[in-house]
């Protein structure tokens, strides 16, 4: 075995720790009495130092390892198994029950950076709780989804709504990602650098934001202007201000050089220019990216991949499926090779010691500045309250011609549409499992307890409602004198091999409980018939995260291996009364821990709903997506989608064509979008009196929304990005250029702008002071102005500060301050501003920021000081500022 040289002492040491450690067991080598503890086992010693000695104990094939995202553990030195990858969006993720917030576009959408801080250290709390209880089960070892190291939050800029991962940003504001970035970092992080709650991962690292179909391959070459002045201020401030733990670098390449091996900014901007010390891991497969010829093509081979990476800065590889970067003999071969030096590797791994170090993860479980925080310190009522308050401080009250908020409650409420009564519109993506959802017709009926609340579907997203299918229709045998299925169960995602269970089950279903990762990787086929109720058209699905296949009378007719929704062409015409043969065939790896077979039946259309409606006396129409339409990498079959991006910003048709029936009732319709990116609403902008926009709002979401319609808070919510009227009116999704893109570039008329939301309550704004009307190039001014709640009842008011430069490059204006403030009604409160060089500078053709003379036109207010022709502009005060001189600040 060859190692590092050690000093005598050392290697003595090392010869006595070399006994036989069970893999995975914390368990330190014993030292004789009069030996001096070596710096990796001395808990007084510096994280750094401790990662300088314990990586040069391990043989290169032990490092090797260690550069991978799952990395084993090395008993003879006491190293437990860690996987550093998990997931911390707006919530703990894929760990079962967890406080799950609103997504984070719902998040940005509260423009609270105190309240963005309470949550994302409530998020913390609930990992090490969750890594404790994983951490004592196992002796010190973690999987996946069980360690402190979170690759959240997501601060690439939504630049286009077709985006479908857009739902996990903060939305298309260099200025509100980068506030709300870092109050997030804080909260995960918390106060004490030397021993952070959590280590953050900003992401992705950079100009990332679709189309999703062409992440592996896209080249992407900005503007200096557009990089400096929209794509990388949210990491500058995530890094130089909140002291990010972690970075991860993009699928894309960015000017010829795959984003995990782009030099200029992993080592030019990142670490020389801002002073990054952290550590940067590659997102999932994005190595392989680097020699696949279906990808990047960079380099021919597994080992120039790795070599790129880690000499560019990369220092975890993160992967999955099988591919050869997975492998350490990959990266033993890359320094033999001389592709890369065993130093490179050794800077690395001292990088990610430390931060485990750093973490406590390599000391006893529930030791350290945390050891407060127990096992069961997730999903409380507390952390349900905090999530509630979250969720109706995100609610954006997009239109009100006075319906909202009730002035009397309805004897009768119709709650219909596809997210009315489904967990799934709660969570969005990256989500963990809220023990007790709340969806909108469970909060209705609870906020309404003396009404007579009716659910009925209506309509799926895309398709016709689904419905379980009932165990009466399915036969083992031809005849039916069988009810039932034959159930087979395969190791492995793939049917291969042999058939480890056979039984015969009632119905297609499995549910997983509580699943390790071994256990995860499963396939099922289920068969026999299926009687048919009803003549006509007949959709199947089978719920869950993982892919399936439906075949009727061996045609198969759904084909949804790795799709995240049913083929347009799924539909099959079935007899009433007639006998098919059926088979269904699944993969299972534990994303979600129940599946099911459901169908869309001829009768399953809307005129329940309608009925419903008409009887009612107010119409609550949940509508929307669902991250199963919208999301990441996803094969997605239906008109206005595809690749997990969208190809129309409109309603689906069959959502679409449910509201007019509704509205045909003469009834009043109360509009609720759950959703992550944009939606142009036109008709319903048009013709119903109240919509509101609810995002993905988490757990408790159904208990705010009905809150909001009953008036029990006046909302206050702001849109983080630009609801457009149509797609049209954007540049082609894959074309970088911020030309036209955002309401800084966009010259047309959006149906509803950045920045805007309505309340229940009227906010007057006084004449703003300045402390200076004219200011030398360099110089800063404070505005302060008086804002009043002239209204009947209690409310907060979003103030917001935007600047504008008729200077060639300037945005057409540009947030740079916001405060959310609580106002009383009739009172009055003063909000102070600072308008400092960097919020006067306009980005120049070669990435510098420079001051120019002239005017600096400022608008504080509740919105942008223009909107649509017809729509109210929101309240708020003027003043200019005047700049003499001209001056460059620099790039950040």
């Amino acid at each position: 075995m060859k190692t590092t040289p050690l000093s005598k002492t050392l290697a003595i040491l090392l010869g006595l720790s070399m006994a036989c450690t069970p893999v995975g067991a914390q368990t330190p080598p014993k030292l004789a009495t009069a030996e001096v503890k070596p710096p990796y086992l001395d808990a007084q010693a510096t994280a750094q130092a401790r990662a300088v000695d314990i990586v040069s104990r391990m043989t290169l094939e032990e490092k090797a390892a260690q550069l991978q995202s799952g990395t084993p553990a090395i008993a003879r030195l006491g190293v437990p198994a860690y996987d550093w990858w998990n997931e911390g969006l707006h919530g703990v993720a894929r760990a079962g029950e967890a406080t799950v917030f609103p997504q984070a576009i719902g998040l940005a959408a509260t423009f609270d950076t105190s309240l963005m801080h309470d949550v994302a250290d409530t998020i913390a709390t609930e990992f090490r709780a969750k890594n404790l209880k994983a951490r004592t089960a196992s002796g010190g070892s973690t999987k996946r989804y069980e360690g402190l190291s979170v690759w959240s939050p997501n601060v690439n800029i939504f630049r286009d709504p077709r985006w479908g991962r857009g739902q996990e940003t903060y939305g298309e504001d260099p200025f509100l990602t980068s506030r709300m970035g870092v109050s997030f970092i804080k909260g995960l992080q918390g106060d004490d650098p030397k021993h952070p709650k959590t280590a953050a991962v900003i992401k992705h690292f950079a100009v990332h934001s679709g189309p999703e179909a062409d992440r592996h391959f896209d080249d992407i070459h900005p503007s200096k202007r557009d990089e400096v002045d929209t794509y990388l201020p949210a990491f500058y401030a995530g890094v130089t201000e909140a002291r990010v733990e972690g970075l991860m670098c993009a699928y894309n390449a960015v000017n010829g050089v795959p984003a995990c091996g782009y030099t200029p900014y992993l080592k030019d901007i990142l670490k020389t220019q801002w002073g990054f010390k952290g550590h940067i891991v590659s997102d999932c497969a994005a190595v392989a990216d680097f020699y696949l010829t279906t990808s990047h093509a960079y380099v021919k081979t597994p080992e120039e991949a790795v070599a790129s990476a880690v000499k560019a800065g990369t220092d975890l590889i993160c992967d999955f499926n099988g591919n050869k970067t997975f492998d350490p003999a990959v990266t033993v071969n890359a320094v033999k090779q001389g592709l890369m030096s065993e130093a490179d590797l050794d800077a690395a791994l001292i990088r990610m010691f430390e931060v485990r170090y750093r973490l406590g993860l390599l000391d006893a479980p529930g030791t350290g500045p945390y050891a407060a925080i127990t096992a069961k310190d997730y999903d409380t009522p507390a952390q349900r309250e905090l999530n509630l308050k979250t969720a109706e401080k995100s609610l954006v009250l997009l239109k009100n011609d006075g319906l909202l908020p009730l002035k009397a409650a309805p004897k009768r409420i119709a709650v219909i549409g596809p997210n009315a009564n489904t967990a799934e519109a709660l969570v969005g993506n990256y989500n963990g499992t809220p023990s007790k959802p709340i969806t909108v017709y469970a909060g209705i009926k609870a906020r309404f307890p003396d009404a007579e609340v009716t659910y009925i579907e209506g309509t799926g997203w895309v398709a016709p409602p689904l419905q379980d299918v009932p165990d009466s229709v399915l036969c083992v045998d031809a005849a039916c004198t069988e009810k039932g299925l034959k159930f087979e169960e395969f190791k492995g995602p793939k049917l291969e091999g042999a058939v480890v269970a056979t039984r015969t089950d009632k119905n297609a279903k499995f549910s997983w409980g509580r699943p390790t990762r071994e256990e995860r990787e499963s396939s099922t086929r289920w068969s026999g018939y299926i009687k048919a109720e009803e003549t006509g058209a007949h959709r199947f699905r089978f719920t869950g995260d993982d892919g399936y296949r439906v075949f009727i009378d061996d045609k198969l007719i759904a084909d949804v291996w790795d799709i995240a929704w049913p083929t347009s062409d799924s539909d099959v015409q079935l007899e009433a009364g007639k006998t098919y043969k059926l088979r269904v065939e699944a993969v299972q790896r534990g994303t979600r821990e129940d599946q099911k077979f459901q169908w869309s039946r001829p009768s399953a259309g809307g005129e329940k709903a309608v009925a419903a409606a008409k009887d009612a006396d107010l119409i609550v129409f949940a509508a929307g997506l669902t991250s199963r339409l919208e999301g990441e990498e996803m094969r997605v079959a239906a008109p206005g989608f595809a690749g997990g991006d969208r190809t129309s910003l409109d309603l689906p048709a069959p959502q679409q064509k449910m509201i007019e029936q509704l509205h045909a009732t003469g009834k009043p319709v109360v509009l609720v979008l759950m959703n992550g990116s944009a939606m142009s609403v036109n008709w319903a902008d048009k013709n119903l009196p109240a919509i509101i926009e609810a995002w993905y709002p988490g757990g408790e979401g159904g208990r705010a929304i009905a809150n909001l319609i009953a008036g029990d808070f006046s909302p206050a919510g702001r849109l983080p990005l630009t609801f457009y009227k149509s797609a049209d009116q954007l540049p082609p999704f894959k074309d970088y250029s911020m030309n036209g893109r955002t309401y800084r570039y966009f010259t047309g008329e959006a149906l509803y702008p950045f920045g805007y939301g309505l309340s229940y309550t009227i906010f007057a704004y006084g004449k703003p002071v300045l402390s200076a009307k004219s200011v030398k190039a360099g110089g800063s001014v404070k505005v302060t102005v008086s804002v009043t709640n002239s209204g009947q009842r209690d409310g907060d008011e979003v103030v917001q500060l935007y600047v504008k430069r008729a200077v060639t490059g300037a945005p057409v204006r540009a947030l740079k301050g916001f405060q959310r403030i609580s106002l009383k009604a009739g009172e009055t409160k003063k909000v102070t501003f600072t308008v400092d060089a960097k919020a006067m500078s306009v980005v120049d053709v070669n990435g510098q920021r420079q001051v120019e003379a002239g005017a600096v036109e400022l608008w504080i207010g509740g919105g942008q000081p223009e909107a649509r022709k017809d729509l109210k502009p929101a309240a708020g005060t003027a003043a200019t500022i005047t700049v003499t001189g001209r001056k460059t600040i620099g790039a950040f």
